[in-house]
């Protein structure tokens, strides 16, 4: 993002812009307020608040001050947005002059507050920062396109450019005339990208009907890559309003199409910028062992990577999805691939995360997996090829539940994240779980009603 001179851009301004400040919920949702762009300055002393709680809310808005007791319980009081003038960029879908910027919740004596994902990564990058190193990251962010009238549907269905005769016309992974059909919607994610300078590169069609993927570039500074990440699925939604389309980062919006992933690049560079992970020029053991770290973590961190009852129908054996904890070179199988072993772009691919996953807590816990690596050597054990496969691997669960239940018992999330935040995120999930457990859907009566 870039640092915008404010008398240019005021100078310019429709009278109505704005500055929009915005904080990620627990669930990547983005919350906030408005301020008109003649108050700006407000935003940079800090005179921007909000309760703490905003970024406790569950999926359905709920504080669940029963649960988190930051809320009611305390007078439901405010913190400080902290604007990080970094992410500062402008507001391409709003009156001229616009912009809007990322915060960090700050308690009201200055401090990150611990329910802010931005803190929590911001805290994992300084024990990198402790060690000498950076963490080098991208983001591959995979999204549908759907017809604007989910609401009165109660289901998604592609673009009609898309479409045959009620039906999709079938698979389109890589099909240029997917990305020709949809050029007026991906010209506008073009332009707004460009006119956030979002570092945003290739975009292609993937499998399903209205699927698309957009890549972002290597960013040598993991949060401002989580803040790419957010801003991109800003992006993808307003510019699907201005085609009268819905975007949607749900992990699986149809059930007999591919699911939406949000796949991680990273590698780690030390203080003279050599890729550590290197293991042709540098040392051979690294890049196995901080794979090591994220396998050994991955099931206390499925939650993180599957934060939504409807984010485990992804998970299907013989799917690109993996299930299994496994590794491999080159192999989009596995849950770890690794495209390069070898000189400067020698790197990880983490490929189990949903598009609905928090881009913040995501690179929390694959950071905080690598670290394990980084601390120790560890074994990633055998490695899966097309022709050999280990025996009887470990599996991520295909239940919520269960998910919720690995995540608030791990000692590895208490200390990455912190226990209180473990406490609360895996309390209110476990509520969301249990919901969903208790809704007979339509299917079920349409299974057994008749039968039973």
């Amino acid at each position: 993002m870039t640092d915008l001179s404010k008398a240019a851009s005021n100078s310019a301004a429709d009278p109505s812009a704005r500055i929009e400040v915005l904080l990620v919920g627990m669930n990547g949702d983005l919350r906030g307020k408005m301020v008109p762009i003649k108050a700006e300055d407000k935003v940079w002393k800090n005179a921007v608040r909000l309760p703490a709680s905003t970024q406790s809310l569950d999926i359905w808005g709920d504080d669940n001050d029963d649960i988190t007791r930051i809320s009611l319980t305390l007078g439901d009081p405010d913190g400080i947005c902290v604007a990080d003038k970094r992410s500062l960029t402008t507001l391409p879908w709003g009156p001229a002059g616009s912009k809007q910027v990322l915060a960090t919740m700050h308690t009201l004596d200055g401090n990150p507050h611990y329910i802010c994902p931005r803190a929590i990564l911001a805290n994992v990058l300084k024990r990198y920062e402790e060690r000498g190193l950076t963490p080098v990251v991208a983001t591959e962010l995979e999204f549908y396109v759907v017809q604007p009238d989910f609401r009165e549907t109660g289901k998604p269905m592609p673009p009609k450019e898309l479409v045959m005769q009620g039906e999709a016309e079938g698979f389109q992974l890589y099909d240029m005339r997917a990305t020709a059909a949809m050029e007026a919607y991906l010209d506008t994610v073009r332009r707004y990208c460009d006119e956030m300078e979002l570092p945003a590169d290739a975009t292609t069609a993937e499998f399903g009907p209205g699927q698309f993927e957009v890549n972002l570039l290597h960013r040598p500074d993991a949060l401002a890559a989580a803040d790419d990440c957010i801003y991109l699925k800003r992006v993808v939604d307003f510019a699907a309003r201005r085609h009268g389309l819905k975007a949607t980062c749900m992990a699986k919006p149809y059930g007999d199409q591919a699911g939406s992933g949000l796949h991680v690049h990273a590698s780690i560079i030390d203080k003279d910028g050599k890729n550590i992970l290197d293991a042709k020029g540098g040392d051979p053991v690294k890049l196995k062992s901080i794979t090591a770290g994220m396998l050994k973590t991955m099931q206390e961190a499925q939650l993180v990577f599957a934060p939504f009852a409807n984010s485990f129908r992804r998970f299907q054996p013989g799917s690109f999805a993996p299930d299994k904890i496994d590794w491999g070179f080159g192999n989009r199988g596995t849950a770890i691939r690794i495209p390069d072993k070898d000189g400067p772009a020698a790197r990880i691919e983490h490929r189990v995360a949903g598009a609905d996953a928090n881009p913040y807590l995501l690179l929390a816990a694959i950071l905080g997996g690598m670290l394990l690596g980084l601390d120790e050597t560890l074994d990633p054990g055998p490695v899966t090829s097309p022709d050999t496969a280990p025996e009887n691997p470990e599996i991520l669960t295909h239940d919520f539940l269960t998910a919720v239940d690995r995540f608030r018992a791990s000692s590895f999330i208490a200390d990455i994240f912190g226990a209180e935040y473990q406490r609360i995120y895996g309390d209110t999930k476990r509520k969301e779980a249990i919901a969903f457990l208790r809704t007979v859907s339509s299917f079920d009566y349409q299974t057994y009603l008749p039968r039973i």
